[in-house]
């Protein structure tokens, strides 16, 4: 039988060494030990002292090893650290720059508004100042309107040291009268008084027949504030330094004149005189004439025969723009109602004139009497009072 072979290892050279066991076939075996390599004491010792020397570099560099990975630990946490807050000041930032853009959008949103503001005032200043130069210009314009007047001589009777300027107005009301009514103005106040308290009047009119009429009070609605915005018209002269001479040859004269182009005019529409002042006001068709012609100022017209030089200025159209009104009592005048159809117009007027001028019956001195009879429509004019005094007039 073929001898089996097997190998031990041995510590600590781990030298393998062989081992031959021959075997017989009643199972007998012998060990045989084959011859090892020559191994001295000292070159064991110098073995095991490089493996010791081995040993410790191993154990050196396994501390150093420990200590890297310490370092490298250390050095982890700390970058994690710094990561960490490194985080903590991204979100920070982030959120800081968040807020910033916010404060931002709302600055550059509050600067549009505020933008959009200005521009609005400045629309409202520059629309402001369109009007305020329009008004500067109308008050030019008014200045030399005032300045480029009609000459004429006036001897000044009023008061100075007024705000602002006051003009004398002559009323012209027309009431209407109903029928079967009378308007009675006495010269003194104290008769239409007296009158107005005893109400109810019985008057005898013709033979043994007599009517009661009552006296009421009459009031007028006047003027109290009247103002006036004045525009110089573009189609409208007028003409004044005009000699004195018959009405209609003057007219004719001026609108003949004012119509021909080589004198500046054109197409006159009407020729009219304001006899209180004795100017002319012409109206022209078109609207570009009258400019030309107050620049002009002074113009030679043939009148009466002869050259003679007439004064161009611009004619004012006036606007009422404010009206206040007040209810006043006519304190001379009084309403008689309540009076029938009994006789002819005039002679029942002058029953009731006669009656009411009678002292014994309250009355006294008639200034006016209107009558009015039943079924006939009629007004009464009321005038203003005469100058320095205080009566109506109708």
């Amino acid at each position: 039988m073929k001898p089996k072979q097997y190998y031990f290892f041995t510590k600590p050279q781990h030298r393998r060494q062989q081992i031959t066991i021959a075997m017989s076939s009643d199972e007998d075996f012998s060990l045989v030990i084959p011859p090892t390599t020559e191994e001295t004491l000292e070159s064991i010792k110098a073995l095991i002292n490089n493996y010791k020397k081995k040993y410790e570099q191993l154990i050196q560099d396994q501390e150093e090893l420990v200590t890297c990975r310490n370092d490298q630990q250390e050095m982890a946490e700390q970058f994690r650290q710094r990561s960490v807050k490194l985080n903590q000041k991204i979100k920070e930032d982030q959120r800081s720059y968040e807020e910033q853009m916010e404060n931002d959008k709302a600055k550059i949103k509050l600067g549009q508004q505020e933008e959009s503001d200005l521009m609005e005032q400045i629309l409202r200043v520059e629309e402001a100042l369109e009007e305020e130069k329009a008004r500067n210009h109308h008050l030019k314009q008014q200045n030399n309107v005032f300045s480029a007047v009609p000459e004429r001589k006036v001897a000044f009777t009023g008061l100075t040291g007024k705000d602002r300027q006051e003009f004398d107005m002559e009323t012209n009301i027309v009431y209407p009268m109903e029928g079967g009514t009378a308007f009675i103005t006495f010269e003194e106040e104290v008769v239409a008084s007296t009158i107005l308290k005893m109400q109810k009047h019985e008057v005898k009119v013709g033979r043994g027949c007599r009517i009661t009429v009552e006296a009421r009070p009459v009031h007028l609605m006047l003027p109290r504030l009247v103002e006036i915005n004045s525009e110089v018209s573009s189609q409208h002269i007028l003409i004044s330094s005009l000699p004195k001479m018959e009405i209609e040859p003057l007219l004719n004269k001026l609108e003949i004149h004012f119509s021909k182009t080589k004198h500046g005019g054109g197409e006159v529409e009407k020729c009219e005189m304001l006899p209180d002042s004795w100017t002319v006001a012409l109206t022209f068709l078109r609207n570009d004439i009258a400019k030309g012609l107050i620049e002009t100022e002074h113009h030679d017209v043939n009148l009466q025969e002869k050259t003679h030089r007439v004064r161009v200025t611009p004619f004012l159209n006036g606007t009422i723009t404010n009206l206040v009104t007040k209810m006043t009592a006519c304190p001379r005048t009084l309403l008689l109602t309540g009076i029938p159809t009994i006789m002819d117009r005039e002679t029942l007027q002058d029953e009731l004139e006669i009656h009411f001028q009678r002292s014994c019956h309250g009355g006294g001195e008639v200034a006016a009497f209107l009558y009015n009879p039943l079924g006939q429509h009629t007004s009464a004019v009321f005038g203003g009072p005469p100058k320095n005094t205080d009566k109506e007039t109708e």
